[in-house]
């Protein structure tokens, strides 16, 4: 689960975490409110949306004006300004793709003036289980450069968790930002408060970037990307009361309250699976055979026939969905239950679009005898390569 900047500063906020003031607001009478309250003379007005790269984005529309998603005003009517050509308009960046996702709110904040921008990054380590920070000189708009062309500016170390953080690790990070004297002392206690707030609100990441070094030399988190573990959310209401659907795909939301494993994709073959290893092959055989999947999507082990539906009905949902591949290998999930619930999909939403039907396992032979004498178009496949070879030779051939 992800939240915007303006919410992850309140949770660091109460961290005691150093970052600007600010305001949310989501009309452009609000922004020039907000900026009038701000010490200023300088604001920043920014696009709050769930993506990276905001500052370097640029807006479909070309009434929004010149600019990224982040720019600066030198008075409250700038901000309002700048707000009404931002709000309501497609922001493209990086991580939106080319699609862009829709401004609604903008965080209106304190200038700063700045002296040094770094990075500063936790993570979970999945190689060691550990909590690890990144950090670099380097920070700001372009540390994905920084990463590929001179990845020995980016250090990384992990925390144990038998001890959490010391005080060891903020010097550490202070040598890494080549900090000294009160800036280094900084260093170390931001680094625990920061590990403090990971770990009280399991969070699987939390990136500033920048981090700066203003010119008063004081250290402030200039931004904050915070994401949580989604299995332990449930522990957090007050974090769950924060979810902004608006930002999130409607299928995933969909498939989240049928407890299928979905994640949307830009290709034109759905798949359903049971089993995320066999869903990992099922995709990579189809883009093996020239064609991209549209979707992951994970039935489970114990899926019943209303978890098909629901899944079948998640696929054909996509406007993309040139053809569905579902493939099932039967172990605790019975293939005579994975063919009853595609056929009540399919006589309940309709099939437009081939559908190639490959079962193994657990009552095969019945599974295969209710999809052949349901009367449907659907396409038998006798394994995965096979499969893979008619659903894209069927969407071609369409």
């Amino acid at each position: 689960m992800n939240i915007h900047e303006y919410q992850a500063k309140a949770i660091l906020r109460d961290f005691d975490v150093p970052v600007s003031l600010g305001v949310a607001v989501t009309d452009s009478a609000q922004a020039e409110t907000a900026a009038a309250s701000l010490p200023g003379p300088v604001y920043v007005v920014k696009a709050q949306i769930h993506a990276g790269g905001r500052g370097k984005g640029t807006f479909k529309e070309p009434d929004a004006g010149a600019g990224g998603g982040v720019r600066l005003a030198r008075s409250p009517q700038e901000a309002g300004a700048e707000a009404t050509k931002m709000l309501g308009k497609t922001l493209v960046t990086v991580q939106t793709g080319a699609a862009g996702k829709q401004v609604n709110r903008l965080y209106i904040e304190d200038g700063s003036a700045i002296a040094k921008e770094f990075y500063l990054a936790l993570l979970v380590d999945r190689a060691t289980s550990e909590v690890a920070f990144v950090v670099s000189t380097e920070g700001g708009t372009s540390i994905e450069d920084v990463a590929r062309k001179t990845p020995e500016k980016i250090v990384t170390f992990g925390i144990d968790p038998a001890t959490g953080i010391m005080p060891h690790h903020g010097r550490a990070i202070a040598a890494a930002l080549k900090l000294s004297g009160e800036t280094a002392k900084q260093a170390v206690s931001l680094a625990e408060k920061l590990y403090t707030a990971f770990i009280a609100n399991d969070m699987s990441l939390l990136e500033i970037n920048p981090l700066i070094l203003d010119q008063s030399g004081t250290l402030k988190c200039l931004d904050a990307k915070i994401g949580f573990d989604d299995n332990a959310v449930f522990r957090h209401p007050h974090i769950l009361a924060l979810r902004d659907e608006s930002e999130e795909d409607p299928k995933e939301i969909e498939a989240a309250k049928h407890d299928l494993s979905y994640v949307a994709l830009d290709g034109t073959i759905g798949c359903m699976v049971n089993g995320a290893g066999l869903a990992m092959a099922t995709m990579d055989i189809i883009k093996l055979y020239g064609a991209e999947p549209a979707n992951f999507l994970d039935v489970g082990g114990g899926a019943t026939a209303e978890r098909v539906t629901a899944a079948f009905k998640i696929i054909t949902a996509d406007p993309h969905v040139e053809g569905i591949l579902v493939n099932i290998f039967g172990g605790i999930m019975k293939c005579d239950v994975i063919a009853e619930g595609v056929i009540a999909a399919v006589r309940e939403v309709g099939l437009k679009v081939p559908l190639v039907v490959r079962l193994e396992g657990t009552n095969v032979e019945l599974g295969k005898a209710i999809i052949a004498e349901s009367g449907l178009n659907v396409i038998a496949a006798d394994d995965l390569d096979d499969a893979a070879q008619k659903i894209v030779a069927a969407v071609r051939k369409a």
